[in-house]
């Protein structure tokens, strides 16, 4: 049995403001009410909300603001096709940024008051989560990751990409932007790290920008594109924010895996989705 997470340009994420009713009737009204806040048509897509809190508009009637959720219906079913033609059952589907959220309010059952910023660094897509005390306030998909600097560096210098991703991990990101590039490979490292830093920071800035949202107290980054070398001190730098790295095992009991510890603290930020759809079933 397995959960699916979902994370692609296929999935959208908004906040939005709907006349409070309860959340039994929203569920059912909600296709009629979604259609004005995504990009695709309701009867083609799953849809499924979050409630974040009540609040009165400036004519005094009650709202209810909710994570609203779409995912393409084609998309889901064909990625449910992959995984039963593997020889597995999916119980459920779940939003790859929730379950990142889960594995790290999991792994820190204290929240402050300002909010945290949760990175997860894939292959190709990279969620972004403010939370605050385990409330998602604000959720962005980017469809670039880790791979895309691999990929640039293969493209730049001629070779497989085992050979770009080994030369990525080796030279790193420059500390500061713009820094030494010398090397093609820095070039080429620069060019799309420093591009995807900036995402990240403009991400993080909208947010801010919004009426009502909470200062952040610091970012976290997980998934396999937070181990490139110089990252922490490139965000740590673009958004004046410190920033850490996930441990989503730190309050998991690790049974026999025949892995050492230093190889376990390798994986640890790369099993952050994993550990958080796991959670999700159960609870």
């Amino acid at each position: 049995k397995v959960v699916v997470g979902v994370a692609n340009q296929k999935v959208v994420v908004r906040q939005v403001d709907l006349p409070w009713q309860p959340l039994s009737e929203l569920k059912k009204s909600l296709a009629f009410q979604a259609q004005d806040f995504i990009p695709m048509p309701v009867e083609q897509a799953i849809l499924d909300f979050h409630p974040l809190e009540e609040f009165h508009n400036d004519g005094g009637g009650r709202m209810l603001r909710v994570l609203l959720v779409a995912a393409s219906r084609e998309m889901v079913t064909s990625a449910l096709a992959a995984v039963e033609q593997a020889g597995l059952q999916p119980t459920m589907v779940d939003l790859t940024s929730f379950a990142v959220l889960r594995s790290q309010v999991s792994s820190s059952p204290g929240f402050a008051v300002e909010a945290e910023a949760l990175v997860d660094i894939g292959a190709s897509v990279t969620n972004i989560v403010v939370h605050q005390g385990g409330v998602p306030r604000f959720v962005r998909i980017l469809l670039m990751g880790g791979g895309d600097i691999t990929d640039a560096v293969a493209e730049r210098l001629g070779v497989a990409a085992e050979q770009a991703e080994s030369v990525k991990q080796t030279t790193g990101l420059s500390l500061v932007a713009g820094g030494v590039q010398a090397h093609p490979a820095n070039r080429a490292i620069e060019s799309t790290g420093g591009a995807f830093v900036e995402e990240v920071r403009g991400s993080l800035d909208y947010y801010l920008a919004q009426s009502g949202s909470a200062r952040i107290s610091r970012v976290v980054l997980s998934g396999g594109g937070s181990r490139l070398g110089g990252l922490v001190e490139r965000l740590t730098t673009a958004t004046r924010l410190p920033v850490e790295i996930a441990r989503p095992m730190s309050v998991l009991k690790i049974g026999k895996t025949g892995l050492t510890d230093e190889q376990l603290a390798y994986v640890e930020p790369m099993v952050t989705v994993p550990v958080g759809l796991a959670l999700g079933v159960a609870s």
